[in-house]
């Protein structure tokens, strides 16, 4: 073959792969460029903590009935950003109530991050700092939970994770159990938002929901409570606690992993001394000491309130399946850990309450604030099966 046609065809052949290899060349870039990106989503020396309560109230039957945990005034402060439709909010019925949860994070540097909390058969509430995305938005017009199409989720998408950061958090004037959480040494955050700048100690939610419970707890014919696990995990510790005016009692029940009878507590307990064994056992959970401080030093005046109720630790799994959790980029530990609260109504109960009715007794009416509903229902559920 004579050298022009050889030329001719080496252009040709040139034209032709040239922009292939060009093309390799970019996508192989390309690939490297993404695998370099895959390896910055990885944080090893991120920590993430989380601690939150379960609320909910156990009919006859042991499992969890349908209430409207919202009722009653709100115990945040105003800045706290809550669902857009404030007089539908309210009306919300469900049987889970998740209270105060709260995101901590700890890193030796400077750090952005994003996160993202699903709620199954559930909506969020409440939340601070400000959230790029609040799902479902707009108004929804069915209360009922149980016929919720989509779970419910919130997300925030740059959270600057700042342990050198100083500064005041906001704050108003009268005390307030919200201010508990942040007496931790997890790293101040700052959000940016449309309204500016805002800076917390965690990223802080709620929400309520028509998920079941992992576990479920009756009254037998002889008064004991009968709790059944109803997890395919071992619940880790539960408490049965009773109070009646000044007088408290508390029984542990250990690991649970079937069906258990637990005798009512003698009411000659110390309520400080069982806040010394909560913080214990949330901290063999996982959190550090000041977090299970925090945590109890928030919820301690309502865990503790007048009323019987099973406190419990949600296992891990069914804690993640119910509100699934995920932090870009990916911490190199993540902790939650939850506390179960399941309102018990014994015979004791159901009488306060219905004496105070008649009486139009306000103050005791007060002790059970957002249960008196769920409590005269199942009152007046037991009357009529008594009565046939």
């Amino acid at each position: 073959m004579n050298w022009p046609i050889r030329k001719s065809l080496l252009e040709m052949g040139a034209k032709t792969w040239l922009p292939r290899l060009i093309a390799l060349g970019l996508l192989g870039f390309s690939l490297a460029g993404w695998l370099t990106a895959g390896e910055q989503r990885t944080a090893p020396d991120l920590t993430v903590h989380e601690w939150g309560t379960f609320t909910a109230i156990a009919g006859m039957d042991g499992e969890a009935v349908e209430w409207a945990p919202l009722t009653g005034s709100t115990d945040l402060p105003p800045f706290v950003e809550h669902i857009g439709n404030v007089n539908f909010k309210p009306g919300l019925r469900g049987t889970l109530r998740m209270e105060t949860p709260v995101l901590y994070f700890y890193s030796p540097r400077d750090v952005t991050v994003s996160a993202r909390v699903a709620f199954a058969k559930g909506l969020i509430t409440e939340w601070y700092p400000h959230a790029d995305r609040v799902r479902p938005g707009g108004v929804l017009r069915n209360t009922n939970l149980s016929q919720l199409r989509k779970d419910g989720s919130i997300a925030w998408s740059n959270v600057a994770v700042t342990p050198n950061l100083d500064g005041e958090f906001p704050r108003e004037g009268k005390s307030n159990r919200y201010y508990a959480a942040r007496e931790t040494s997890a790293s101040p955050l700052r959000v940016r938002t449309r309204v500016g700048e805002q800076r917390e100690k965690f990223l802080f939610y709620r929400g309520v929901s028509a998920s079941p419970l992992p576990l479920s707890a009756r009254l037998n014919s002889d008064g004991k409570l009968v709790v059944n696990s109803l997890s395919e995990d071992e619940i880790p510790t539960a408490i049965l606690f009773e109070r009646r005016g000044e007088r408290v009692g508390y029984r542990f029940t250990g690991t649970l992993t079937e069906e258990t009878t637990l005798d009512p507590p003698v009411l000659t307990g110390s309520v400080d001394a069982l806040y010394g064994e909560l913080e214990e056992i949330l901290v063999a959970q996982g959190l550090y000491r000041d977090e299970a401080h925090a945590m109890v030093e928030t919820w301690k005046d309502s865990w503790f309130e007048e009323g019987s109720r099973l406190i419990y630790i949600v296992p891990r799994r069914f804690i993640d399946n119910v509100v699934p959790l995920t932090i870009n980029p990916e911490p190199g530990q993540i902790v939650r850990v939850f506390v179960g609260r399941l309102e018990i109504v014994t015979p004791a109960t159901a009488r306060a309450v219905e004496t105070a009715v008649a009486r139009n007794d306000e103050a005791t009416l007060n002790k059970y604030g957002r249960f008196l509903e769920p409590i005269l229902a199942i009152a007046k559920e037991e009357h009529s099966l008594e009565g046939n």
